[in-house]
């Protein structure tokens, strides 16, 4: 009788925890008939558009946790501090385009004066429960005071380490508009924002923000969910289409044959930001190896290609900086120039610089 207490004490408890804040929201009503009518959504879910299991054939959830707690790498996270410069963003020259990245894969951009934030995380962990997933020592130099007013906030999907609740809050105040998959507005409703600045959409749709200022919404091949019931909004890359620029923001996206579709109808871009981090042959329909990350640039025709998805969380098994030497050695053999930038440090969009291996100084 006990133990039969004490389970169901635990459950109760976990099921208030997920009644959170943090958690977001299910789409209920309009919202969620227009989810139903998506032709991505099939039998209660959203789906990709090749067969796309969890894991590999042949692969149980058994051997990945086995495999994360007793045979991850010693090295998955830094032995010492990342280092890291501080750009001012809040008195940036408007006239420049430059991308500033914050480790993993939350990054701002300015191009053509608009300024623009991919996936914030701010708040030094990458899950709901705060001890656990817990940013790298150095990695954090940014906070939501840093960012200044924001026209377009990109969101791929919901998942804790693209979508954080405890930064939403705090940019609540600077964020003009919102771009994100169907479904993940419930989300940003709940935490307080105003339903007139969100724009949801499916996949192959395209919104004009501003004049010259369009973006594309493209397929990925990953899923979504902030809690135990998955694929209830949908999870997202995106084409952005610039006076002077056109710029392939990735996601997170195991590797198809979407990519080479995405570049025969919207490229060549200048720029393809790509995830390269957190894989493993487990999972590899979710997440891309690094070696096939510098293929979607190709097959996106792009000009340059900048690696995210690494150097803040450890969410695999392999090394943390195993990633970045995987694709600099692939992009170095199919001749793909790569921009690798510190965190924090200043990319000059217009420009090809130099940049060190700064990684090899941490260990």
């Amino acid at each position: 009788m006990l133990i039969v207490i004490v389970i169901f004490v635990l459950i109760v408890g976990v099921l208030l925890f997920m009644q959170g804040q943090q958690f977001g929201k299910a789409p209920v009503g309009e919202r969620l008939e227009r989810i139903r009518i998506s032709p991505n959504f099939r039998n209660g879910k959203f789906q990709n558009l090749n067969y796309t299991p969890d894991l590999k054939e042949g692969v149980s959830y058994y051997t990945v946790m086995k495999d994360f707690f007793f045979s991850k790498s010693k090295r998955s996270i830094p032995a010492g501090i990342l280092p890291s410069v501080k750009t001012d963003l809040l008195s940036l020259s408007p006239d420049k385009n430059v991308m500033v990245w914050f480790g993993h894969s939350s990054y701002f951009l300015q191009i053509d004066g608009k300024k623009i934030l991919v996936d914030p995380v701010f708040s030094g962990n990458a899950s709901p429960v705060k001890f656990t997933t817990k940013s790298f020592k150095g990695s954090d130099v940014y906070t939501t005071d840093d960012i200044p007013v924001i026209d377009y906030l990109f969101i791929t999907h919901d998942h804790w380490d693209h979508l954080d609740y405890e930064t939403i809050i705090k940019l609540k105040p600077k964020v003009k508009k919102v771009i994100t998959g169907l479904g993940v507005g419930a989300h940003l409703e709940r935490w307080g924002l105003d339903e007139n600045i969100i724009i949801e959409k499916d996949w192959n749709e395209e919104v004009i923000l501003d004049q010259g200022f369009i973006v594309n919404t493209t397929s990925a091949r990953h899923f979504s969910g902030r809690g135990f019931k998955r694929n209830g909004a949908l999870w997202m890359s995106f084409v952005l289409t610039t006076p002077t620029m056109k710029v392939f923001l990735g996601g997170d996206s195991g590797y198809d044959t979407h990519f080479k579709n995405i570049g025969e109808t919207f490229g060549p871009f200048d720029l393809a930001i790509l995830e390269c981090g957190q894989y493993n042959e487990y999972w590899k329909y979710i997440h891309m190896m690094p070696e096939e990350a510098v293929q979607a640039a190709l097959d996106l025709k792009a000009k340059v290609l900048i690696p995210v998805h690494w150097s803040k969380f450890s969410l695999a098994l392999h090394d943390w900086d195993d990633s970045i030497k995987r694709v600099i050695r692939e992009s170095e053999k199919r001749n793909m120039p790569l921009i690798n930038p510190m965190i924090g440090e200043e990319v000059d969009l217009k420009a090809t610089g130099t940049f060190t291996s700064w990684w090899e100084k941490v260990g």
